[in-house]
């Protein structure tokens, strides 16, 4: 099974790597592969990827406002890029890490296919509005996360889906509202949709956060916040969803952390404003 989500991390082109997906998810399912000893996992620096887009610094990325169409397709041009990440995040929690419970690779399988569907519905709505994945620049900010946390599951469940991944629900649902208001109900019907399952992706790394937390006899309260001071400072920012949080597996201490954090960013910039 590691093998195979391998090949799929590896895989560029994304129809090939959501037709995969379904079929290791499928296989797993019914018992045909499972997580075993192999070759211990190894570097990714990148993962396969289409010859566009071209990647570029984020403050290199263009944003628009949603209200014209080129804003539009620049709004979900960056999210279908963040989705596709998505898929290769979790399939890369699959191939690297090794001895963990059969339902920690059956989450993770799910969360892969569901990403897939997210960029399918997300690149659908590029081509309703005449673009294409791959027409803009995008940046490479979740790999790097993921790179820097491929030593230790518990800092990748904290770091990139309970930290970076988790700022969707922060930001989606003004980013619905607005494109309603600008008439794009279809967009945001989609975005309806993403939004509720990856209640479902945040809640899943905070079930097998806490589940490595008690393997290693750690306070899963005070090991989160430890690594947010860390790792997240200057990251996260307000307001924060904080219903949507909960029902994601957000504790109200580590809230109460993640708000101090988006508050000492808000002075830092007061600051330097």
């Amino acid at each position: 099974m590691h093998a195979a989500a391998f090949a799929l991390l590896m895989e560029p082109d994304p129809d090939r790597k959501a037709a995969g997906v379904r079929a290791l998810e499928a296989a797993f399912a019914r018992g045909a592969c499972a997580p075993g000893a192999s070759e211990p996992p190894r570097p990714v620096p990148a993962p396969g990827r289409p010859r566009r887009p071209r990647l570029v610094p984020p403050r290199a990325v263009p944003r628009r406002g949603v209200g014209t169409p080129e804003g539009r397709v620049a709004l979900i041009h960056a999210l279908a890029h963040i989705e596709l990440n998505a898929v290769d995040l979790a399939l890369d929690a699959v191939y690297r890490f090794r001895g963990l419970p059969r339902a920690f690779y059956a989450d993770w399988l799910r969360v892969a296919r569901e990403e897939a569907e997210h960029f399918a519905l997300l690149r659908g709505r590029l081509r309703a509005h005449g673009a294409d994945y791959g027409d803009l620049d995008a940046h490479d900010g979740l790999w790097q996360a993921a790179v820097a946390t491929a030593g230790d599951p518990l800092e990748r469940m904290a770091v990139v889906h309970r930290g970076l991944e988790a700022r969707s629900l922060d930001v989606t649902p003004a980013l619905i509202a607005r494109l309603r208001a600008a008439g794009d109900t279809e967009t945001a019907e989609v975005l309806e949709r993403i939004r509720r399952e990856e209640v479902g992706h945040v809640a899943a790394s905070a079930r097998w956060f806490r589940h490595l937390c008690a393997a290693r006899g750690l306070d899963p309260e005070i090991a989160f916040a430890a690594i947010a001071r860390e790792r997240l400072a200057g990251m996260v920012k307000a307001p924060l969803a904080v219903e949507a949080r909960r029902a994601a597996g957000f504790s109200p201490a580590e809230l109460a952390v993640l708000k101090g954090l988006a508050a000492s960013r808000r002075r830092r910039g007061d600051a330097l404003s």
